[in-house]
């Protein structure tokens, strides 16, 4: 789909997400705990989003592919793999940045 105010539905029902590799996306798939297909868009500046695929799928959250191998992935994957991602913990960020400005 092109556009919706919230995923939250689709991905509560999601037995697999598929989707590019925007940090918003990846993060809120994985903090669901659904399987993630990243599918990178190699013509971005920079390719940011190959950078954070690929660390996804080295720490064993995520498979990556691009449009044209996407077809090979599926038919190969193994989602049984994948780790299930760790849980954020704003509090030690929270602390952190009261260090960084002084607040502590």
């Amino acid at each position: 789909f092109r556009f919706k105010d919230s995923l939250a539905e689709d991905l509560r029902s999601a037995d697999l997400v598929i989707s590019h590799a925007g940090a918003g996306s990846c993060l809120e798939t994985l903090e669901k705990g659904k399987p993630l297909i990243v599918v990178i868009n190699e013509k971005l500046m920079d390719n940011h989003q190959l950078e954070l695929a690929k660390q996804l799928h080295r720490d064993g959250y995520v498979l990556y592919c691009n449009c044209s191998t996407l077809v090979d992935t599926l038919q190969s994957m193994d989602l049984s793999a994948l780790k299930p991602f760790p849980p954020g913990e704003p509090e030690k960020f929270a602390l952190f940045l009261d260090k960084v400005v002084g607040f502590q």
